[in-house]
Protein backbone atom coordinates (compact mmCIF):
# COMPACT_ATOMS: atom_id res chain seq x y z
CA UNK A 1 0.00 0.00 0.00
CA UNK A 2 1.13 3.49 -0.74
CA UNK A 3 -0.51 5.03 2.30
CA UNK A 4 -1.31 4.05 5.87
CA UNK A 5 -4.02 5.74 7.91
CA UNK A 6 -3.08 6.91 11.40
CA UNK A 7 -6.11 8.46 13.06
CA UNK A 8 -7.21 11.35 10.86
CA UNK A 9 -3.78 11.52 9.21
CA UNK A 10 -2.69 9.57 6.14
CA UNK A 11 1.02 8.73 6.14
CA UNK A 12 3.15 7.46 3.29
CA UNK A 13 4.53 3.92 3.63
CA UNK A 14 6.49 3.88 0.36
CA UNK A 15 7.81 6.24 -2.30
CA UNK A 16 7.79 6.11 -6.09
CA UNK A 17 11.09 7.10 -7.69
CA UNK A 18 10.43 8.81 -11.02
CA UNK A 19 13.96 8.14 -12.29
CA UNK A 20 15.74 9.85 -15.16
CA UNK A 21 13.38 9.41 -18.10
CA UNK A 22 10.06 7.91 -19.26
CA UNK A 23 11.26 7.21 -22.80
CA UNK A 24 11.32 3.36 -23.16
CA UNK A 25 14.10 3.34 -25.77
CA UNK A 26 16.25 5.75 -23.79
CA UNK A 27 15.68 3.67 -20.67
CA UNK A 28 17.15 0.59 -22.37
CA UNK A 29 20.16 2.58 -23.59
CA UNK A 30 20.76 4.10 -20.17
CA UNK A 31 20.36 0.71 -18.49
CA UNK A 32 23.14 -0.78 -20.63
CA UNK A 33 25.34 2.31 -20.16
CA UNK A 34 25.01 2.48 -16.38
CA UNK A 35 25.33 -1.28 -15.99
CA UNK A 36 28.70 -1.11 -17.76
CA UNK A 37 29.72 1.91 -15.64
CA UNK A 38 28.76 0.10 -12.43
CA UNK A 39 30.66 -3.06 -13.38
CA UNK A 40 33.75 -0.98 -14.20
CA UNK A 41 33.33 0.92 -10.92
CA UNK A 42 33.16 -2.19 -8.75
CA UNK A 43 35.89 -4.11 -10.60
CA UNK A 44 38.21 -1.09 -10.86
CA UNK A 45 37.95 -0.05 -7.22
CA UNK A 46 38.06 -3.63 -5.95
CA UNK A 47 41.18 -4.26 -8.05
CA UNK A 48 42.74 -1.12 -6.56
CA UNK A 49 42.06 -2.36 -3.01
CA UNK A 50 43.43 -5.84 -3.72
CA UNK A 51 46.51 -4.51 -5.53
CA UNK A 52 47.36 -2.17 -2.65
CA UNK A 53 46.89 -4.95 -0.12
CA UNK A 54 49.09 -7.53 -1.89
CA UNK A 55 51.86 -5.25 -3.22
CA UNK A 56 54.52 -4.43 -0.59
CA UNK A 57 55.73 -1.46 -2.67
CA UNK A 58 52.30 0.17 -2.22
CA UNK A 59 52.27 -0.12 1.57
CA UNK A 60 52.55 3.64 2.04
CA UNK A 61 50.14 6.15 3.63
CA UNK A 62 49.05 7.58 0.26
CA UNK A 63 47.93 4.16 -0.97
CA UNK A 64 46.41 3.28 2.40
CA UNK A 65 44.10 6.29 1.99
CA UNK A 66 43.54 5.41 -1.67
CA UNK A 67 42.34 1.91 -0.74
CA UNK A 68 39.76 3.40 1.63
CA UNK A 69 38.75 5.93 -1.04
CA UNK A 70 38.16 3.00 -3.40
CA UNK A 71 36.03 1.30 -0.71
CA UNK A 72 34.00 4.50 -0.25
CA UNK A 73 33.50 4.75 -4.02
CA UNK A 74 32.14 1.20 -4.18
CA UNK A 75 29.74 1.92 -1.31
CA UNK A 76 28.76 5.30 -2.74
CA UNK A 77 27.93 3.94 -6.18
CA UNK A 78 26.26 0.80 -4.79
CA UNK A 79 23.94 2.94 -2.68
CA UNK A 80 22.09 4.20 -5.76
CA UNK A 81 23.15 2.45 -8.98
CA UNK A 82 21.51 -1.01 -8.49
CA UNK A 83 18.20 0.63 -7.63
CA UNK A 84 18.55 3.04 -10.56
CA UNK A 85 19.12 0.07 -12.90
CA UNK A 86 15.91 -1.53 -11.62
CA UNK A 87 14.12 1.74 -12.32
CA UNK A 88 14.97 1.41 -16.02
CA UNK A 89 13.36 -2.05 -16.19
CA UNK A 90 10.06 -1.48 -14.37
CA UNK A 91 7.18 0.89 -15.04
CA UNK A 92 6.85 1.89 -11.41
CA UNK A 93 9.87 1.79 -9.12
CA UNK A 94 8.79 1.84 -5.48
CA UNK A 95 10.96 1.96 -2.40
CA UNK A 96 9.72 1.47 1.15
CA UNK A 97 9.87 4.17 3.79
CA UNK A 98 12.64 2.27 5.63
CA UNK A 99 14.41 1.50 2.37
CA UNK A 100 14.40 5.19 1.49
CA UNK A 101 15.96 6.04 4.87
CA UNK A 102 18.63 3.35 4.41
CA UNK A 103 19.49 4.56 0.91
CA UNK A 104 19.70 8.18 2.05
CA UNK A 105 21.89 7.19 5.00
CA UNK A 106 24.23 5.12 2.80
CA UNK A 107 24.67 7.97 0.34
CA UNK A 108 25.41 10.47 3.10
CA UNK A 109 27.80 8.13 4.93
CA UNK A 110 29.98 7.23 1.96
CA UNK A 111 29.81 10.74 0.47
CA UNK A 112 30.85 12.39 3.75
CA UNK A 113 33.59 9.82 4.33
CA UNK A 114 34.96 10.51 0.86
CA UNK A 115 35.19 14.23 1.66
CA UNK A 116 37.28 13.50 4.76
CA UNK A 117 39.44 10.95 2.94
CA UNK A 118 40.25 13.42 0.16
CA UNK A 119 41.24 15.96 2.85
CA UNK A 120 43.44 13.34 4.57
CA UNK A 121 45.12 12.59 1.25
CA UNK A 122 45.81 16.30 0.73
CA UNK A 123 47.39 16.48 4.20
CA UNK A 124 49.49 13.44 3.35
CA UNK A 125 50.82 15.15 0.21
CA UNK A 126 51.49 18.32 2.23
CA UNK A 127 53.64 16.44 4.75
CA UNK A 128 55.42 14.43 2.03
CA UNK A 129 56.41 17.51 0.00
CA UNK A 130 56.78 20.23 2.65
CA UNK A 131 58.22 18.14 5.51
CA UNK A 132 59.83 15.07 3.90
CA UNK A 133 62.36 14.56 6.73
CA UNK A 134 59.64 13.95 9.32
CA UNK A 135 57.18 12.24 6.95
CA UNK A 136 57.56 8.77 8.49
CA UNK A 137 56.82 10.23 11.94
CA UNK A 138 53.99 12.54 10.95
CA UNK A 139 52.29 9.89 8.81
CA UNK A 140 52.92 6.79 10.91
CA UNK A 141 50.54 3.83 10.76
CA UNK A 142 48.81 5.00 13.93
CA UNK A 143 48.23 8.48 12.48
CA UNK A 144 46.85 7.07 9.23
CA UNK A 145 44.47 4.75 11.08
CA UNK A 146 43.27 7.66 13.23
CA UNK A 147 42.64 9.84 10.15
CA UNK A 148 40.65 7.09 8.42
CA UNK A 149 38.71 6.36 11.62
CA UNK A 150 37.92 10.06 11.93
CA UNK A 151 36.68 10.06 8.31
CA UNK A 152 34.25 7.22 9.00
CA UNK A 153 33.11 8.72 12.31
CA UNK A 154 32.48 12.04 10.56
CA UNK A 155 30.47 10.23 7.89
CA UNK A 156 28.51 8.34 10.56
CA UNK A 157 27.64 11.52 12.49
CA UNK A 158 26.49 13.28 9.33
CA UNK A 159 24.40 10.23 8.47
CA UNK A 160 22.66 10.42 11.83
CA UNK A 161 21.92 14.09 11.21
CA UNK A 162 20.18 13.31 7.92
CA UNK A 163 18.46 10.17 9.21
CA UNK A 164 17.00 11.83 12.31
CA UNK A 165 15.76 14.76 10.24
CA UNK A 166 14.26 12.34 7.69
CA UNK A 167 12.25 10.65 10.44
CA UNK A 168 11.13 14.08 11.65
CA UNK A 169 9.49 14.70 8.29
CA UNK A 170 5.84 13.74 7.95
CA UNK A 171 4.57 12.54 4.57
CA UNK A 172 0.80 12.56 4.12
CA UNK A 173 0.27 13.45 0.47
CA UNK A 174 2.12 12.80 -2.78
CA UNK A 175 4.76 10.08 -2.63
CA UNK A 176 6.35 10.57 -6.06
CA UNK A 177 10.04 11.53 -5.64
CA UNK A 178 11.30 13.44 -8.68
CA UNK A 179 14.74 11.82 -8.62
CA UNK A 180 16.43 8.47 -9.24
CA UNK A 181 17.19 7.96 -5.54
CA UNK A 182 15.94 9.15 -2.15
CA UNK A 183 17.71 12.48 -2.07
CA UNK A 184 16.91 14.71 0.90
CA UNK A 185 15.85 17.86 -0.99
CA UNK A 186 12.97 16.30 -3.02
CA UNK A 187 11.82 14.46 0.12
CA UNK A 188 11.59 17.77 1.99
CA UNK A 189 9.42 19.12 -0.83
CA UNK A 190 6.98 16.23 -0.33
CA UNK A 191 6.69 16.69 3.44
CA UNK A 192 3.44 18.03 4.88
CA UNK A 193 5.00 18.97 8.24
CA UNK A 194 7.10 21.91 9.36
CA UNK A 195 10.43 21.54 7.55
CA UNK A 196 12.25 24.58 8.94
CA UNK A 197 14.49 22.67 11.37
CA UNK A 198 14.73 19.31 9.51
CA UNK A 199 15.81 21.14 6.34
CA UNK A 200 18.36 23.42 8.00
CA UNK A 201 20.23 20.91 10.20
CA UNK A 202 21.37 18.55 7.38
CA UNK A 203 22.32 21.54 5.22
CA UNK A 204 24.41 22.91 8.08
CA UNK A 205 26.20 19.63 8.84
CA UNK A 206 26.84 18.80 5.16
CA UNK A 207 27.91 22.37 4.43
CA UNK A 208 30.26 22.37 7.42
CA UNK A 209 31.94 19.17 6.20
CA UNK A 210 32.39 20.60 2.71
CA UNK A 211 33.79 23.90 4.04
CA UNK A 212 36.19 22.23 6.51
CA UNK A 213 37.50 19.63 4.08
CA UNK A 214 37.88 22.14 1.23
CA UNK A 215 39.73 24.46 3.63
CA UNK A 216 42.15 21.68 4.61
CA UNK A 217 42.73 20.78 0.97
CA UNK A 218 43.17 24.41 -0.10
CA UNK A 219 45.63 25.24 2.69
CA UNK A 220 47.59 22.04 2.05
CA UNK A 221 47.98 22.82 -1.64
CA UNK A 222 48.87 26.46 -1.03
CA UNK A 223 51.81 25.30 1.09
CA UNK A 224 52.63 22.60 -1.47
CA UNK A 225 52.67 25.16 -4.29
CA UNK A 226 54.90 27.52 -2.30
CA UNK A 227 57.32 24.67 -1.53
CA UNK A 228 57.41 23.52 -5.17
CA UNK A 229 58.08 27.04 -6.45
CA UNK A 230 61.04 27.30 -4.08
CA UNK A 231 62.62 24.14 -5.50
CA UNK A 232 65.67 24.81 -7.66
CA UNK A 233 65.58 21.47 -9.47
CA UNK A 234 63.22 21.23 -12.45
CA UNK A 235 63.12 17.46 -12.01
CA UNK A 236 62.19 17.89 -8.36
CA UNK A 237 59.34 20.20 -9.31
CA UNK A 238 58.10 17.76 -11.93
CA UNK A 239 58.09 14.83 -9.49
CA UNK A 240 56.34 16.89 -6.83
CA UNK A 241 53.65 17.99 -9.27
CA UNK A 242 53.20 14.44 -10.58
CA UNK A 243 52.41 13.11 -7.09
CA UNK A 244 49.60 15.66 -6.73
CA UNK A 245 47.91 15.75 -10.13
CA UNK A 246 45.80 12.61 -9.63
CA UNK A 247 44.51 13.77 -6.27
CA UNK A 248 43.85 17.30 -7.55
CA UNK A 249 41.87 15.88 -10.47
CA UNK A 250 39.75 13.72 -8.15
CA UNK A 251 39.20 16.64 -5.75
CA UNK A 252 38.18 19.02 -8.55
CA UNK A 253 35.67 16.56 -10.02
CA UNK A 254 34.11 15.56 -6.70
CA UNK A 255 33.91 18.91 -4.91
CA UNK A 256 33.04 20.77 -8.10
CA UNK A 257 29.89 18.73 -8.59
CA UNK A 258 28.73 18.58 -4.96
CA UNK A 259 29.24 22.36 -4.73
CA UNK A 260 26.89 22.74 -7.69
CA UNK A 261 24.26 20.65 -5.91
CA UNK A 262 24.56 21.82 -2.30
CA UNK A 263 26.00 25.33 -2.45
CA UNK A 264 24.57 27.04 -5.54
CA UNK A 265 21.08 28.60 -5.16
CA UNK A 266 18.33 26.17 -6.15
CA UNK A 267 16.81 28.77 -8.48
CA UNK A 268 19.94 28.73 -10.67
CA UNK A 269 19.36 25.21 -12.01
CA UNK A 270 16.46 22.88 -12.84
CA UNK A 271 15.54 19.50 -11.37
CA UNK A 272 16.72 17.78 -14.56
CA UNK A 273 20.12 19.49 -14.25
CA UNK A 274 20.25 18.36 -10.63
CA UNK A 275 19.67 14.76 -11.76
CA UNK A 276 22.40 14.93 -14.40
CA UNK A 277 24.96 16.35 -11.98
CA UNK A 278 23.94 13.81 -9.33
CA UNK A 279 24.49 10.99 -11.82
CA UNK A 280 27.94 12.37 -12.55
CA UNK A 281 29.20 12.60 -8.97
CA UNK A 282 27.43 9.51 -7.64
CA UNK A 283 27.84 7.10 -10.55
CA UNK A 284 30.50 8.36 -12.96
CA UNK A 285 33.14 9.77 -10.56
CA UNK A 286 33.44 6.51 -8.54
CA UNK A 287 34.30 4.85 -11.87
CA UNK A 288 36.80 7.56 -12.85
CA UNK A 289 38.79 7.60 -9.59
CA UNK A 290 40.61 4.27 -10.06
CA UNK A 291 41.30 5.21 -13.69
CA UNK A 292 42.69 8.60 -12.66
CA UNK A 293 45.00 7.14 -10.03
CA UNK A 294 46.13 4.13 -12.08
CA UNK A 295 46.75 5.89 -15.39
CA UNK A 296 48.74 8.73 -13.84
CA UNK A 297 50.63 6.79 -11.18
CA UNK A 298 53.77 4.90 -12.20
CA UNK A 299 53.97 3.03 -8.87
CA UNK A 300 50.50 1.56 -9.29
CA UNK A 301 51.18 0.65 -12.93
CA UNK A 302 54.50 -0.89 -11.92
CA UNK A 303 52.94 -2.88 -9.09
CA UNK A 304 50.18 -4.10 -11.40
CA UNK A 305 52.68 -5.29 -14.04
CA UNK A 306 54.78 -6.97 -11.35
CA UNK A 307 51.81 -8.86 -9.91
CA UNK A 308 50.66 -9.93 -13.38
CA UNK A 309 54.15 -11.16 -14.23
CA UNK A 310 54.37 -13.02 -10.92
CA UNK A 311 51.04 -14.74 -11.55
CA UNK A 312 52.00 -15.71 -15.10
CA UNK A 313 55.44 -17.09 -14.31
CA UNK A 314 54.71 -18.59 -10.90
Amino acid sequence: MDFLVNGNLTTVSEFILLGLTDDPILRVILFMLFLCIYLVTVSGNLSTIILIRISPQLHHPMYFFLSHLAFADIGYSSSVTPNMLVNFLVDRNTISYIGCAVQLGSVVFFGSSECFLLAAMAYDRFVAICNPLIYSTKMSTQVCVKLVTFAYIGGFLNTWSFTICFYCLLFCGPNRVNHFFCDFAPLVELSCSDVSVPAIVPSFTAGSIIVVTVFVIAVSYIYILITILKMRSTEGRRKAFSTCTSHLTAVTLFFGTITFIYVMPKSSYSTDQNKVVSVFYMVVIPMLNPLIYSLRNNEIKGAFKKEISRKIFS
